[in-house]
């Protein structure tokens, strides 16, 4: 997968990849970051976040056409397995329903960040390279 591939593919992006590229855009003020056109396990991804795993794939037709769809479906396998959400979109959802777009990717980017992670568990003290942990004052430490 070369770098200059996918600069080559941000630079000549469809209309309607332009289109919903603006929108991701505007959730960097809530701290969400969308990368276009990412070379990740030799795909390219349309539209992800890392951050939240989520990757968002804009179809034209010949996405329903059997080697494509097989394709497609390998593709999403390997991102499901590296955590990843896929979401796809038809161009034709993409001009029609914008809000509808975004919407969803809101949704999906929401009922990420609600999934509650496992608190790390407490370092040992006696753990190589683990810091002293300090203890309130008049305790020993």
């Amino acid at each position: 997968m070369s770098t200059s591939r996918a600069r080559e593919l941000r630079a000549n992006m469809t209309p309607m990849e332009v289109r919903p590229w603006k929108r991701p855009r505007t959730l960097r003020a809530e701290g969400l970051h969308f990368r276009r056109q990412t070379p990740f396990r030799g795909y390219y991804l349309d539209f992800v976040c890392f951050s939240r795993r989520l990757v968002v794939e804009l179809d034209r037709g010949q996405h329903s056409d059997e080697p494509q769809e097989a394709h497609d479906t390998v593709r999403d396998a390997v991102l499901k397995r590296e955590g990843f959400q896929v979401l796809r979109f038809w161009n034709s959802q993409v001009r029609e329903n914008m809000d509808g777009v975004m919407y969803n990717i809101r949704l999906s980017l929401e009922a990420h960040a609600a999934v509650q992670r496992p608190a790390s568990p407490p370092a040992r003290r006696d753990a190589p390279g683990a810091l002293p942990i300090k203890g309130r004052e008049g305790e020993p430490s």
